[in-house]
């Protein structure tokens, strides 16, 4: 019955993603071009026909999960979203190497915008647009979309959602999980709309904005240009994206709560508070820093804000050559690769709320060398925190950078200088995109050997889905029964 639920998921999965090749195929169909269409009808038509022969005959059986099964099911989930995602890139011979297609299709689904092409502008507009569209899809979650569409889960999709969905502490933002999905979803989708239009406003065609909105909603990274969003060189297009990255980086359910006037939990938010201030103290800090560069405080504050906004929420996109900074601004963006976006948003990152509890339970392990008789819990949104949680977050960071560790060394095999393969590792398991050194903003992934890529793959999809749901298959103990 397991291996059924699995199989059945999994369908429904790949026959939702294939449903949306939809879109990039009717891009393919307005531009005619030809040499893409049948790369997008083919395994659209094969992923929905495949879900239909699965689901017809088992219609009537109910799916239940236990954890183990939950696990396996989104990583397999999210294997073959990306292996699927793959197949217009290799088949339309926009990316002729299937490792390479591979490697950008997980960059994109994972939301990482690391890509091993140098010249996007040449590509099909729909390959472009479905590189992008990833984006999108991988940064709500695909298996959370898939609970939002499909309520058959029952009290299985949360356990689904939990094992998908970024920060220590999970919950509900409604009583029904299908309708958190769903209203997590339509805010997501909301925001895209909205930001298409704004940009369609300001110069960029339809495809164009709708590509760019995907990947900043996504905190995605990937661009039509191959200058990114600094090949435009508009202020309001600038504006635009920073405000929507901004956004894309903290918690979604405090959108919802703004909905519903529920401002005393908006309010309280430890994290949105931390968040906040992170982004102003490196604002003015970077924008300190630069304007020996650019003679002029607007200026400096123009490219520092979109930059600072673009590494911490871990979107990746571009509009200066930020390697070329001072050292000091160069360093202070270094530290966003260590922060992230929120728990609950799109962002990748360690996320920031895991550092609120460390440096609380830190500030407790001073007051208590103080008061050796006190008592000091962690105190979250105004309410105390469990003890757990605390030893939760300290496990996940050691296994984070022990993943970066690894990472690092087979970087450094690849021929990989340690320092270019030490921010390429926190790039790729943060989910940020561009590194520095030979990984830098203005450089790509293509040169790298085929062991490298596929490494990166595993690296990306792991810290996307919080490492956890990832590493569990190599211990010993999830396999006994």
């Amino acid at each position: 019955m397991q291996i059924l639920a699995l199989l059945r998921i999994i369908s429904i999965l790949v026959g939702i993603v294939g449903f949306t090749f939809s879109i990039p195929l009717a891009v393919a169909l307005f531009y005619s071009e030809t040499q893409v269409i049948s790369s997008f009808l083919i395994p659209m038509i094969a992923s929905i026909l495949f879900m239909l022969a699965v689901n017809i005959p088992l219609r009537k059986k109910k799916i239940h999960l236990n954890m183990r099964m939950t696990f396996v099911i989104v990583a397999s989930c999210w294997v073959f979203a990306s292996l699927l995602g793959a197949i217009p890139l290799y088949f339309s011979g926009a990316i002729p190497n299937f490792v390479d297609a591979l490697f950008e299709s997980v960059s994109g689904f994972s939301t990482t915008g690391a890509t091993i092409l140098s010249q996007v502008e040449n590509l099909p507009r729909s390959i472009n647009l479905w590189r992008c569209q990833t984006h999108w899809l991988g940064g709500m979650g695909i298996v959370t979309l898939t609970v939002a569409l499909l309520p058959l889960l029952g009290v299985g999709g949360f356990q689904l959602i939990k094992a998908e969905t970024t920060g220590p502490e999970k919950g509900k933002v409604t009583a029904r999980i299908t309708t958190t999905a769903k209203v997590l979803w339509l805010i997501y989708l909301f925001f895209t709309i909205l930001q298409t239009v704004l940009l369609m406003c300001f110069g960029m065609d339809f495809v164009d904005a709708l590509s760019h909105a995907f990947a900043t909603l996504g905190t995605g990274g990937f661009s039509t240009m191959n200058s990114s969003i600094g090949s435009y060189n508009s202020v309001a297009i600038e504006v635009i994206c920073t405000i929507f990255m901004f956004l894309s980086g903290i918690n979604f359910s405090l959108f919802y709560y703004a909905i519903i006037r529920q401002f005393t939990d908006i309010r309280k938010n430890s994290e949105l508070k931390a968040y906040l201030g992170i982004v102003i103290f490196l604002l003015i800090s970077v924008t300190l820093c630069i304007i020996p560069v650019y003679k002029n405080f607007g200026t400096a504050l123009r490219y520092s804000s979109f930059q600072i906004i673009a590494l911490l929420t871990t979107t990746g996109f571009g509009t200066a050559d930020y390697t070329l900074w001072p050292q000091a601004a160069q360093f202070l963006l270094f530290l966003t690769f260590f922060i992230g976006g929120c728990s609950g948003s799109t962002g990748g990152g360690i996320k920031v709320i895991r550092w609120v509890i460390l440096f609380k339970q830190s500030n407790n392990e001073v007051e208590k060398m103080l008061h050796p008789q006190g008592i000091f819990t962690v105190r979250l949104n105004d309410n105390v925190g469990h003890k757990s949680v605390v030893f939760n977050v300290a496990s996940f960071m050691i296994v984070y950078f022990v993943l970066i560790m690894i990472t690092t060394f087979i970087g450094c095999a690849g021929n990989l200088d340690l320092f270019s393969s030490f921010t390429g590792a926190l790039s790729m398991v943060g989910n940020v995109g561009p590194a520095f050194g030979q990984l830098g903003p203005t450089c790509n992934y293509g040169f790298l050997p085929d062991f490298v890529k596929l490494w990166y793959c595993f690296a990306m999809l792991a810290g996307r889905l919080e490492i956890y749901t990832m590493i569990i298959f190599f211990l010993p103990a999830f396999w006994k029964k």
